[in-house]
């Protein structure tokens, strides 16, 4: 019950935080090119600075935007783990024929070569899961979890600094491979990683991974997943995207119900 109460309240803040046109603006502008600036962003507003920060926070309350310093600058990037939640529970239930404008706006999120771009060195994702910490790393690293929440798919390592780590299929064949760069459990997790099930993929250098877990109170886990060293608009850039909003989302629903959402992302 507690699990479901914590899901409205959710729901609760990205539904208003759409509700205001000048919101909806601001995330059109990453969902065109991500990770921008707070004057990249108000130049196309007639809006003071101080009002576009006041918008932006409350993206940001309601997990829309989630930001990265770089340098001196803060960057500002779309989060659209929140929508995909919000289709899960609200859209996709019902018959895609009376929400065909929604479920356009679905598989326009869950594609990511729609969502790429020149500019954007990076995919950050954030979810709020009610969950301890401790139990976040365990379904990130043991294989009897990730194979309930990722396409079926197991990890094995023995999660120390400098190991490898894979991920295998249910017959045997390694899907992705890499080194663990870091490991501080159950807070911080950073991987390279590699693609190796089309050739393709397996074509384009590593990039890294890096998973952040913050309790932010008793129980509940911001989960924080910064997947970048893209070498442009890769393969790999591409097919990630829809792939992470996916795994992030069934994490959540798994950890929260003990039961892994139904089959894969369009």
């Amino acid at each position: 019950m507690r699990s479901h109460i914590i899901a409205g309240v959710e729901d609760d803040g990205v539904f208003k935080a759409l509700a205001d046109p000048t919101r909806r603006l601001l995330l059109d502008q990453l969902f065109e090119r991500d990770g921008r600036t707070l004057k990249e962003l108000q130049s196309q507003l007639a809006m003071t600075r101080f009002g576009v920060m006041k918008h932006l926070r409350v993206l940001e309350a309601a997990s829309l935007v989630t930001t990265r310093k770089v340098g001196r600058e803060k960057l500002h990037y779309l989060n659209p783990v929140p929508i995909q939640l919000l289709y899960d529970r609200w859209i996709g239930k019902y018959d895609a024929a009376r929400v065909s404008a929604l479920a356009d706006l679905k598989a326009a999120l869950e594609e990511g070569d729609k969502m790429a771009t020149a500019a954007r060195p990076r995919q950050v994702y954030e979810v709020y899961i009610n969950a301890p910490a401790e139990r976040v790393w365990d379904a990130i690293t043991q294989p009897e979890f990730t194979a309930r929440y990722s396409f079926g798919a197991r990890t094995e390592s023995d999660w120390h600094a400098g190991s490898s780590w894979r991920s295998l299929s249910a017959d045997g064949a390694v899907l992705i491979e890499g080194d663990v760069v870091e490991a501080d459990p159950p807070r911080r997790l950073v991987l390279t990683f590699r693609m190796l099930y089309d050739p393709q993929l397996a074509a384009d250098a590593p990039t890294r991974v890096t998973w952040e877990l913050q309790p932010t109170r008793a129980g509940v886990t911001k989960v924080t997943v910064i997947h970048d060293g893209f070498e442009g608009e890769t393969a790999t850039y591409r097919r990630v995207a829809g792939g992470w909003m996916w795994t992030l989302s069934n994490l959540k629903t798994l950890l929260e119900t003990g039961e892994a959402m139904p089959g894969g992302p369009a």
